[in-house]
């Protein structure tokens, strides 16, 4: 039996309105977090020396460094990018420019806080001058101090959160004072307190991504008893603890927060799936760096003397010792954006972005 004119009038109607919808409740982003989002906030803070400024970062996309420590754009860039609107700028340059007189009005596609070594303590990789999320909520806040942000900018936004890996790998760098519970913990504590922060300025829709399987990254060389040819365990199971926590933490948000929605992003099975089936995402090699030095480019920083790079980053897991290539984080990216829920639950970012939220 065929279909009535109408019914078909009707059926593309519906069609057409929701395609017409497509990103119109969410048209901005505000990222914390560290490297793996950092957009170039480091280069701003005097005395910090947690860098990636200098060539061959950000040689592939960009054509020059930008301060992120990939050799393109980064998973916050690539979503923005999904969302139809231009790359967050670092807020050390908003607020630079805010405090020279050229900026006058807020980025209306939001601002990224992100600032690479830092972690969920606020001591992890103080040494270094990095700025932590407990830092970059006080610049957040200073610029709804400041009237600079309007509460409805933020109520119409997606808040990602994307830190922990440092705090985990430093664990290991130095003797344990103690448990690695308490350890997860102390992190889970201040990822809690992140999100009644940003919960309390207005933040509705929000985005916590896991830490990857970070005993399998090429700088674990480092560590003692690392073995070129396969991942350090050890590590790796702290991760899936503190995964687990963030994934709990993730799950309770709309029960503990009025009117807010939340999802999970999956990026240890994200990549662990990638790595178990290279060939098929395009690489030819997950285990070393394309740039670097030493033992699977794991012990100098690419760029620094006697670095050693690659002919086709794209081939490549890994960009540097510690961070993924630019191919790897798009891929990461529409996994995130529209995958299912073995890479991210209960609901993808697409679908997290075109939620109409009837706040009261």
């Amino acid at each position: 039996m065929g279909r009535s004119p109408q019914l078909i009038i009707i059926f593309l109607s519906v069609f057409l309105m929701i395609s017409a919808s497509a990103n119109e409740f969410v048209k901005s982003v505000f990222v914390f977090g560290d490297s793996l989002f950092d957009p170039g906030n480091n280069p701003f803070v005097k005395n910090c020396t947690a860098q990636a400024n200098f060539p061959p970062y950000g040689s592939n996309f960009f054509g020059q460094p930008t301060g992120r420590f990939t050799n393109g754009r980064t998973v916050a860039d690539f979503i923005a990018q999904f969302l139809g609107i231009e790359l967050q700028k670092p807020f050390q340059e908003v607020y630079q420019e805010f405090t020279n007189g050229s900026r006058k009005d807020f980025p209306a596609n939001g601002i990224n806080f992100a600032s690479g070594g830092s972690g969920v303590l606020p001591y992890t990789n103080k040494n270094v001058g990095v700025t932590p999320i407990q830092v970059q909520l006080q610049q957040l806040q200073t610029l709804i101090d400041e009237n600079r942000l309007h509460k409805t900018l933020i109520s119409n936004s997606l808040f990602f959160l994307e830190s922990g890996s440092n705090d985990i790998f430093n664990y290991f760098m130095s003797p344990h004072t103690i448990s690695s519970k308490a350890y997860i913990d102390n992190m889970l504590k201040e990822v809690s307190h992140f999100i009644d922060k940003i919960y309390e300025v207005g933040a509705r829709r929000i985005a916590i991504f896991s830490v990857g399987p970070m005993g399998c990254i090429p700088a674990k060389v480092l560590l003692p008893d690392a073995h070129i040819d396969q991942c350090l365990d050890k590590i790796n199971n702290i991760v899936k603890d503190y995964n687990k926590g963030l994934e709990d933490m993730v799950n309770d948000i709309p029960r503990n927060y009025r009117d807010a929605i939340s999802v999970y992003g999956l990026v240890y099975n994200i990549t662990q799936d990638i790595r178990a089936n290279p060939g098929s995402y395009g690489f030819v090699n997950v285990y070393k760096a394309c740039c670097g030095g030493g033992p699977l480019n794991g012990i100098l920083q690419c760029g620094t003397d006697g670095y050693d790079k690659c002919s086709n980053p794209d081939d490549f897991f890994f960009w540097d010792y510690f961070h993924p290539s630019e191919h790897t984080y798009k891929l990461m990216s529409e996994s995130l954006w529209n995958g299912g829920n073995n890479q991210i639950r209960p609901m993808n970012l697409k679908s997290l972005a075109n939620i109409n939220l009837s706040l009261t």
